[in-house]
């Protein structure tokens, strides 16, 4: 794994509180507000052992097999990430869907592809979170900029149990 070109602090102060905004409304049942673009995420705390959430947009997703697709934006020392890989039995919450699932991460080849098809559907968002990570470059929708961005960027499969 690559070290991002620009630092990525995680989020602090009156930023961390506005981005925890989304959980409540999942906790509340408004979650589908969000509409399709996003999942609450529950997962164990690698060190405390208690239940965490997070809300994260969906990379992708496959209908017919209930599979989501999310990544990490503050690479892989975002607490979410790290907390998963130690426990991947996650509960996700899509709109009004919930369901058990185990979470995993893809290949930097997956990743690369995932990453590209989001970035044909989503170019503003592609752009801005490739600027986010890397500043030396300005990344156009291309297949090697996805794989640039799938080096810092580490791409998790939800996969429901079923």
């Amino acid at each position: 794994m690559h070290k991002p070109l620009r630092d990525t602090n995680l989020p602090k102060g009156i930023f961390r509180l506005l981005m925890r905004v989304p959980i409540l409304l999942y906790q509340v049942g408004l979650g589908r507000i969000l509409g399709g673009r996003f999942l609450m995420l529950t997962h164990i705390g690698r060190n405390s052992g208690i239940l965490k959430r997070v809300v994260l947009e969906v990379i992708k997703s496959e209908p017919e097999s209930g599979i989501y697709y999310i990544g990490s934006g503050w690479g892989e020392k975002a607490n979410w990430f790290l907390n998963i890989e130690k426990t991947p039995e996650v509960r996700v919450q899509a709109s009004n869907n919930v369901f058990d699932a185990v979470a995993m991460r893809v290949s930097t080849n997956r990743a690369s592809d995932i990453l590209l098809d989001y970035a044909v559907r989503n170019p503003t968002a592609f752009r801005i979170l490739a600027g986010r990570l890397i500043v030396s470059k300005d990344l156009d929708i291309s297949e090697e900029s996805a794989a640039l961005l799938a080096q810092y960027i580490p791409i998790v499969v939800l996969k429901p149990v079923r």
